[in-house]
């Protein structure tokens, strides 16, 4: 396909969603399947251009005086691939497939003051979140939020039960991949821009052989400040995927027990594959069905990844911004209370309870650790930044803090997705 029938495909795909309410993904593997010629190159360079336009939607719809798909993709192609009004003319010209181009529409953008009329449209998110965002970062929310709407990178981490960063390295020399700057078994393959593809690591012998996962870097952090030891019992309490489980049990070096659980049959069945591949064992999967009650008062671990509205994940699903609404937030404030409560009970006393979310909102972090400690004396909050020290020591990127115990990664901050990170104490 040529860029005309690129860009005709990604204002249909953005169309197709505003009609039916539904994700990119679904959207996107629809059009895949009704137009079968279009081949892996052009199917990826669609998704580019659809998931570039929705990360900065607001903005491009306010510079170009105009929300339709058709306005907000050749915004994007201007603002973000980096395509001038005449390179966009020349590269579709007499390509019956391309949409009209707008170019009154972008030639007015090109030239705008780009003093935006509201923070919220600067920051690229739905008016209602701004507040969540001054209360979470004060002068600097938009600057965090901008950062929630760049392309993110690759991030894998090295499987240590099965090979080493350098091995892994070496192996991935021809995909651009290095070190991650916090996470100590983390690998980066940086984004690049406009239709450029991230390489598919699933394909390489390495991932087959268990070398290593696909894993954000941030995620690979909250997994390394559990702190989970050799020997030690510990419950994933929302296993869901595995991801974690996998991190917590190389880092224990096959030692001990992790205790996988999730609420949702369908989230934990990919963990079993995963497992073996990995070569662990010394985890145990509970469906939901399973009694757990021989686990009670027993855990010197239990780690609650709370269900959130992953709002840290937006650079990866940037269409998820757009949909949440205010109810989905409190439905979610009272499931990570309820959670946590049925969480506690497996914790020994002298044990730790771990939350984290995949979250930027302070009602959903700060907010649950403090009404959870309100409600349960014998429960202390400990400080996370003194484990983020001794493990990362003091020259690396550091996470957001308010009171020097919970801490927050972001892609501004940290370059990682958006984390929350807690530990409690139990005391009796």
């Amino acid at each position: 396909m040529r860029l005309g029938g690129r860009i005709q495909a990604a204002i249909e795909v953005m169309e197709d969603m505003a009609a039916r309410k539904r994700p990119a993904t679904e959207a996107l593997k629809d059009w895949g399947l009704s137009h079968r010629f279009a081949g892996s190159g052009d199917r990826s360079a669609i998704g580019n251009l659809v998931y570039d336009a929705l990360r900065r939607q607001a903005s491009a719809a306010w510079l170009m005086g105009d929300d339709s798909p058709h306005s907000i993709v050749f915004a994007t192609l201007q603002r973000d691939w980096d395509m001038t009004l005449d390179h966009v003319r020349q590269a579709l010209e007499d390509d019956r497939f391309a949409p009209e181009i707008p170019v009154e529409k972008l030639q007015a953008a090109a030239s705008r003051d780009t003093a935006f009329a509201d923070a919220h449209i600067e920051a690229d998110i739905p008016e209602w979140c701004a507040a969540s965002f001054e209360e979470n970062f004060d002068e600097e929310w938009v600057a965090e939020a901008k950062a929630l709407a760049a392309r993110p990178p690759l991030d894998l981490r090295v499987n240590t039960l099965r090979a080493d960063r350098g091995k892994v390295l070496k192996a991935l020399s021809s995909t651009g991949a290095r070190e991650t700057a916090i996470a100590r078994q983390g690998i980066r393959i940086e984004p690049g821009r406009g239709s450029r593809r991230l390489p598919n690591v699933q394909a390489e012998p390495g991932y087959q052989k268990g070398w290593f996962e696909i894993q954000d870097e941030g995620s690979q952090i909250a997994a390394d400040l559990v702190f989970a030891r050799p020997g030690e019992q510990v419950l994933d309490y929302c296993a869901g995927g595995g991801g974690k489980t996998l991190a917590l049990a190389a880092g224990m070096e096959n030692r001990g027990q992790v205790h996988a659980y999730d609420a949702d049959k369908n989230r934990l069945a990919p963990i079993f594959e995963r497992l073996k591949r990995a070569g662990v064992r010394n985890a145990q999967v509970h469906s939901p069905k399973d009694d757990l009650s021989a686990l009670e008062g027993r855990m010197d671990r239990v780690l609650v990844d709370a269900p959130c509205t992953g709002s840290g994940t937006w650079r990866r699903r940037p269409d998820a911004k757009w949909r949440l609404s205010p109810d989905m937030l409190e439905t979610r404030q009272n499931e990570q209370a309820a959670v946590l409560e049925g969480a506690a009970r497996y914790v020994r006393p002298g044990g730790y309870l771990v939350y984290v979310t995949c979250s930027v909102f302070p009602e959903e972090n700060e907010h649950q650790v403090y009404a959870f400690g309100e409600r349960h004396a014998e429960w202390e909050l400990l400080s996370a930044g003194e484990v983020w020290q001794d493990l990362f020591g003091f020259d690396k990127p550091k996470p957001w803090s308010s009171d020097l115990k919970c801490i927050t990664l972001t892609p501004a901050s940290t370059g990682t997705d958006g984390f929350f990170f807690a530990v409690m104490q139990r005391s009796a």
